[in-house]
């Protein structure tokens, strides 16, 4: 599973008006504490419950907030977090090309530096991904990222490999996620006369 991820979630087909308060509660309920920051829901459960909140680079006292894309929603943050546990975090950055993540790391950095306040000249985030410039930090933050339709490798790859720990595609477990995670797509069919499995013959080889 490669590429951007699902898209910017939508509760259904007919999406209801945004109730700020009603995010935050939610939110807060899932982490356990109020958050700090300014952010909003970008992936939802069809329910309307959040998956995915987007954070603002700054938080209210001008410090910099690190994780751009913050995965909140449950099952997806266990399923997440059991993935790590399992040696996910030292297994994606061994398998994912590292010049891939590295180009990830910087749109990831480009694209939070752009919401900073015009002439803001003050403290920012820094890094990319969980606010690292190099490898794999956080899992969340990468699965986060490529739910809101980041084409962050590591977040594939975390798609990918969630059914090692009992997870499976976004919904899996609970309310389903709108609209839904990329599908690979099927292998390519051999041509004629070719054995599946078998390379063609080259151009000019044959007789």
């Amino acid at each position: 599973m490669a590429g951007p991820g699902p898209g910017i979630g939508s509760v259904g087909a007919v999406r209801p008006p945004v109730d700020p308060e009603a995010d935050r509660a939610a939110v807060a309920a899932l982490l356990g504490r109020e958050p700090e920051g300014t952010f909003e829901v970008v992936v939802r459960h069809a329910d309307g419950g959040p998956v995915v909140i987007r954070n603002a680079p700054l938080l209210p006292s001008g410090r910099p907030m690190p994780t751009r894309y913050w995965l909140v929603g449950e099952p997806e943050r266990t399923w997440a977090g059991r993935l790590e546990s399992a040696g996910g975090v030292d297994r994606a950055e061994a398998e994912v090309d590292p010049d891939t993540l590295a180009a990830a790391h910087r749109r990831h950095a480009a694209e939070r530096d752009a919401a900073l306040p015009a002439g803001h000249r003050g403290p920012r985030p820094a890094g990319g991904v969980a606010g690292t410039r190099r490898g794999v930090k956080c899992l969340h933050a990468h699965y986060a990222w490529w739910l809101a339709g980041g084409d962050d490798p590591v977040g594939a790859w975390v798609a990918a490999h969630l059914p090692e720990v009992g997870g499976g595609p976004p919904g899996t477990g609970g309310p389903a996620v709108t609209p839904p995670p990329p599908v690979a797509p099927p292998p390519a069919r051999p041509a004629p006369g070719v054995a599946p499995g078998a390379a063609p013959e080259p151009e000019g080889a044959r007789r």
